[in-house]
């Protein structure tokens, strides 16, 4: 195989079930170029293909191990079938964003193919205001979000005008068979490979100690005079131990195969000065923002609990400059202070909350390794996801965290799709068995376009739940009395 999965990587194919599709997405709005006429999706098609190449892994797809008995790896697939991956819909009339949210919703509850490279793009026409949408699915075992950024990179330019763009050099006339094939496999080779990856996970953890106890050993110990870095971090920690057990929510619950979703979009200069203002993070701000739409959810409902919802909020790992199309995250846990009435107290909870969660993930950070491998992974992970989903425990067992909230820094200026100007951009993410809630934004310009992804039985009306998000937003804007 070309280049083996990293633990981290695999995991998220270990993690899919019919349930839990672990794909990530893309919602682009578009304005079609000005005197446009004839079909955008074949335009959109003839230029997706001369750049194609420039995305590797595109043109790769997955090949097991032998047995399943180590991760699986990329190798180059035989042929792209453009058919499958790049397809167009075209929304009933009259177009409503309500419409589009629901062929969104179905769109992502489909898995997608492993026998093919992890993509599929649908170009969607048929909006009321005249807007073309692309919708882009890639297998998150391929990409996380600083590299989707390097993705968008390669789809989008900086001008009306698409740069030009090297052809691919050659292809060779006959592809290698693929290891996963009965004839490419040589068992004790296969079976020396599997052994000899385990044995380089071992050696490189048993190298890796001494750097671990290292920065543990400096976290704790200080010099005279000095404060132990880890000290206030531990405190915290065990301050923060008995909260850090979520109340039960309707998004505390296994979920089903179906989905539910909505864009919506706030200032993100407003959410700047909010935050100048108030001496808070920009991400303080949106978990701030969340926080004000989940207590009037819940509190309208009657299912408002009177302990403060958590949030899992995931951390990049990965080094400026960094394009590699892996996974590079972390994550911590944050209390919203949803059992605060008043906006802007609010986010001064959140902000002491996230300020102390992020100590805490930071001086353990480097402890944490970023890959794993045991004999049999593919198949007794996947099987332990595959109880633990058809179990139902997530109704019952308590959970760490109510919902997933995320922000990915996107580009400050404006971009073009084959000519079309790209008017915004709104994540669709992963929900999962215990959190059935995914509240993802990102960047773009002048806004904040926040995607909400849900458990359609869960969340059904997730809509609502987006509105309140513009309204929340309004209400922290006055209460920090920002003109």
């Amino acid at each position: 195989m070309d280049q083996q999965l990293s633990g981290i990587d695999a995991s998220f194919l270990y993690l899919e079930t019919p349930e839990t599709p672990m794909h990530v997405a893309g919602l682009t709005y578009f304005q079609l170029p000005e005197g446009f006429e004839g079909s955008f999706y074949r335009h959109f098609r003839r230029f997706f293909e001369s750049r194609l190449h420039t995305i590797p892994i595109f043109s790769k797809r997955l090949a097991p191990s032998l047995y399943d008995l180590d991760h699986p790896g990329w190798v180059e697939a035989d042929d792209i079938d453009l058919d499958y991956h790049l397809r167009e819909t075209t929304l009933p009339a009259p177009g409503t964003e309500a419409q589009l949210e629901e062929v969104i919703g179905r769109l992502h509850a489909n898995t997608l193919d492993r026998s093919r490279p992890l993509w599929q793009f649908y170009v969607i026409s048929g909006l009321a205001d005249g807007q073309g949408v692309l919708y882009s699915k890639v297998h998150h075992a391929a990409i996380d979000g600083g590299a989707g950024m390097a993705i968008n990179k390669a789809l989008y330019d900086v001008t009306p005008t698409p740069r030009e763009v090297a052809p691919p050099p050659p292809r060779a006339a006959a592809a290698r068979p693929a290891p996963s094939s009965p004839t490419a496999v040589d068992p004790l080779k296969g079976i020396t490979d599997i052994m000899g990856n385990m044995m380089r996970q071992q050696v490189r953890l048993w190298q890796a100690a001494p750097d671990i106890v290292n920065a543990m050993t400096s976290a704790f110990l200080a010099k005279p005079g000095e404060t132990p870095k880890a000290l206030g971090t531990l405190q915290s920690l065990v301050s923060q131990l008995p909260t850090l057990n979520a109340p039960k929510t309707p998004f505390n619950a296994t979920i089903t195969r179906e989905r539910s979703y909505a864009a919506r979009t706030i200032s993100l200069s407003d959410a700047k000065a909010v935050g100048k203002a108030s001496g808070a993070k920009l991400n303080d701000v949106v978990m701030a923002v969340c926080a004000g739409a989940l207590r009037r959810y819940l509190q309208e409902k009657g299912q408002l609990p009177d302990k403060p919802l958590i949030a899992g909020v995931p951390i990049s790992l990965r080094e400026p400059g960094d394009t590699r199309q892996n996974n590079q995250v972390s994550g911590m846990l944050c209390q919203i202070a949803t059992d605060i009435a008043d906006p802007a107290e609010r986010l001064r909870a959140i902000a002491k909350s996230s300020s102390e969660s992020k100590q805490i993930a930071g001086t353990f950070r480097d402890a944490v390794p970023q890959d794993f491998a045991f004999v049999g992974a593919p198949i007794l992970l996947q099987l332990v996801m595959l109880v633990y989903g058809r179990s139902g425990l997530a109704d019952r067992l308590p959970m760490p965290m109510n919902v997933t909230i995320s922000n990915v820094p996107g580009p400050p200026m404006p971009l073009y799709c084959a000519g079309a100007k790209v008017t915004a951009l709104h994540p669709v993410s992963i929900p999962a068995h215990g959190a059935a809630l995914n509240i993802t934004v990102q960047s773009y310009m002048d806004a904040l376009n926040f995607g909400l992804t849900a458990d359609r039985r869960a969340v059904p009306d997730v809509a609502l739940l987006g509105d309140y998000l513009v309204t929340e937003a309004e209400e922290l804007k006055a209460a920090v009395a920002i003109s």
